[in-house]
């Protein structure tokens, strides 16, 4: 009798591990696979690669686009390389590890970056470019202002003020994309006048990393090797423009040379009411940054973007969205940099004292 008690004691403790067993949302492994709900309930989270957060517009981008993203209810991881190939690609990869649904990126050096592509992809993660373009890579949506347009309205805005004379040309980095497109704008429109010998281009050289101590290098070259004899300078940002000026200052040229850059820096602007800088171009980040929130969010989600123009980066015809920018001189800061609030009034004339 006491083993037929025994016997039964134990099959009834093994019935009970059994429905133990089945209602333990743990796997025999005691891995924990969330259901299709739960995984649609966690929030969309957004890498952000940059590059730099030295300059003044960077610093706006990367804050725009947080709160752009959080407002449409997604997360960002936001990492800046500071002109560092290798760390922008150890950035890019800590992010993928961490479970990023899309990749948005500043690429430092257009060709390098490419490897990053193909990681984010092997993870099945799809990859905007922002910006600037990632060469040689299939992106998944390249999202810019037109840089080319940049390079055109910069020259012909210095060709308004000198139709004839010596050019020196200030490029951006090497490394940049968008500073090849900035310059083929130019010399575009350059390219007639230099055919006929209305100008000359006494100087033309790439800016390292877009510092502005190497662009003052340039200038200083420039203007030794002509006597301090030219006509205009024509700059690929307002970091690299203001480096020239300060140059200028030094020789006593400010505000005889018309200077044109290129972001609508605040102290660019405090100089163009000042003189010494002739224009600057502007692309309003947070229409470029809401823009970026929401495309990214859509590419996370598969969703459909839409008209797209095609941007060939040396490997295919990438998706492509391209705002147009404007040319801001004396004539207009009210009525675009001030009026959409992107400096104050405040801020442009405090050196001036002036509002008109």
């Amino acid at each position: 009798m006491l083993v037929l008690i025994l016997f039964l004691f134990l099959l009834g403790c093994e019935k009970q591990d059994n429905r133990n067993n089945d209602t333990n949302p743990q796997s025999n492994t005691g891995s924990f696979q969330p259901t299709e709900e739960q995984v649609e309930d966690q929030p969309i989270k957004i890498g952000f690669a940059m590059d730099t957060l030295t300059e003044e517009r960077w610093l706006k981008d990367r804050d725009f686009f947080k709160k752009s993203v959080e407002d449409l209810g997604a997360e960002v991881e936001v990492m800046a390389s500071h002109g560092d190939d290798a760390l922008q690609i150890w950035q890019a990869e800590t992010m993928i590890s961490k479970g990023i649904d899309l990749l948005v990126i500043v690429p430092h050096n257009a060709e390098s970056t490419a490897a990053i592509v193909e990681k984010a992809h092997s993870a099945g993660i799809k990859v905007l470019s922002y910006d600037r373009l990632v060469k040689n890579a299939d992106v998944d949506m390249y999202l810019s202002y037109d840089n080319e347009q940049v390079g055109t309205l910069q020259a012909q805005a210095i060709l308004g003020i000198v139709p004839k004379g010596k050019y020196v040309y200030i490029g951006g980095a090497e490394t940049d994309n968008n500073a090849h497109m900035a310059k083929k704008g130019v010399f575009d429109v350059l390219q007639p006048y230099i055919e006929k010998g209305d100008i000359t281009i006494v100087f033309d050289q790439w800016t390292k990393d877009w510092e502005p101590a190497n662009a003052k290098d340039n200038i200083e070259l420039a203007l030794d090797a002509n006597n301090n004899n030219i006509d205009a300078v024509i700059a690929a940002n307002d970091a690299t423009a203001g480096a020239v000026i300060e140059v200028l200052e030094s020789r006593g040229l400010a505000g005889k040379i018309p200077v044109a850059g290129q972001d609508a820096d605040l102290a660019a602007i405090q100089r163009i009411v000042d003189g010494t800088q002739a224009m600057t171009i502007y692309k309003p980040i947070k229409e470029l940054t809401d823009l970026a929130a929401e495309l990214a969010i859509k590419l996370a989600k598969d969703e459909e973007i839409g008209d797209v123009v095609k941007v060939n980066n040396g490997k295919m015809e990438v998706p492509s969205i391209l705002l147009s920018p404007t040319i801001v001189n004396q004539t207009n800061i009210d009525d675009t940099i001030i009026a959409d609030g992107f400096h104050t009034r405040e801020e442009v004339y405090v050196k001036n004292n002036k509002s008109d």
